[in-house]
């Protein structure tokens, strides 16, 4: 008799519950893998051009000087640390993907404070021994907007995304298209 009282079916509320979390959980990794989450973990500047808004900042990044000895993650994301990298990265990628989701995006994108922060101090880290004759070395954000000083790209200003920027900047510039996110098996069935 005890053994009978162990087989019987789950309350009604618990099948409903594993079906409603089988299926959230089940269209997250979709969305994972439809939108090239994982690309992010990269340096590979490919990924920036995972949003459309990001091609020319692409296009005019791959003609510079800067795509020969750095990638999008050298100059925009701090290196003081793997734990520091990965949160600014997850941070500021969440940001991103938000606003182009949502179609929040800007026709010409400007970097944010927190932005301009890291980007100050990679300017600064690579080009600490050109600098120290310019005496830049002390130069923040915070001191350049009190008049204490001027940020690198301030003089440097097409170094290295070029002086105009938006999406009709560069409109025929060649950048790496992505795949399709369907799988071949069911695009043969889609097409038949």
């Amino acid at each position: 008799m005890k053994l009978m009282s162990y087989l019987k079916p789950p309350p009604q509320w618990i099948i409903f519950v594993t079906v409603l979390v089988g299926a959230f959980v089940g269209l997250l990794l979709y969305s994972v893998y439809i939108s090239n989450a994982y690309s992010y973990l990269s340096d590979d500047p490919k990924t920036c051009v995972n949003c459309h808004v990001m091609m020319p900042e692409y296009a005019t990044w791959q003609h510079s000087s800067h795509s020969r000895v750095a990638t999008c993650n050298d100059c925009h994301v701090p290196h003081t640390n793997p734990v520091a990298k990965y949160a600014f990265k997850a941070m500021d990628g969440l940001g991103h993907a938000t606003a182009f989701t949502l179609r929040k995006e800007s026709q010409v994108i400007r970097i944010k404070e927190r932005g301009s922060v890291v980007v100050q101090e990679n300017c600064k880290r690579c080009h600490s021994e050109l600098v120290l004759n310019v005496g830049l070395l002390n130069i923040t954000p915070e001191k350049a907007r009190h008049g204490e000083g001027k940020l690198c790209w301030e003089c440097h200003r097409e170094v290295p995304h070029g002086r105009v920027k938006g999406l009709s900047s560069t409109p025929n510039a060649r950048v790496p298209l992505l795949g399709s996110p369907v799988p071949d098996w069911l695009r043969k069935q889609t097409n038949k």
